[in-house]
């Protein structure tokens, strides 16, 4: 799969964000309470110790070799950087960003003007599935 960004046009010829080929999935994967458990920013000496969910690391690496972007994104501060970069190393994740100082608290709603398609992790990765769900979004 090819990673590379295409240019992207507007209907008046305009330039505008690029996008990546359509084979490719775009992943941001919450760390804490979703691929090893949930370490809170007060507690940072757990987050050299914790151990990461098997099955995470399994398909997070698998998408990273089908040619998938991984990036990791955390509520931890710019402040545990260091002790993440390190903790995914000593793990073998393989992921191409990380992105720290996500609001905390959850209930994300994220509006973007790219398609999102968002799946709440409930205790074991696996290979993705097409399901019909309810979801909110802006009247036509």
């Amino acid at each position: 799969m090819k990673k590379e960004l295409k240019n992207t046009y507007d209907t008046d010829g305009n330039l505008i964000s690029p996008k990546l080929s359509s084979e490719v999935k775009n992943y941001l994967i919450d760390i804490d309470g979703t691929i090893t458990e949930d370490v809170p920013n007060e507690e940072p000496e757990r987050m050299l110790t914790c151990v990461p969910f098997p099955d995470a690391m399994e398909i997070l690496n698998k998408w990273y070799d089908e040619g998938h972007i991984i990036t990791f994104f955390t509520s931890r501060t710019e402040a545990h950087r260091d002790y993440t970069e390190q903790w995914l190393e000593k793990h073998k994740f393989k992921y191409h960003g990380l992105l720290m100082n996500k609001p905390r608290g959850g209930n994300y709603h994220w509006i973007d003007n790219h398609l999102v398609k968002a799946t709440r992790y409930k205790g074991k990765f696996t290979d993705l599935t097409k399901q019909l769900k309810e979801v909110e979004v802006f009247e036509d």
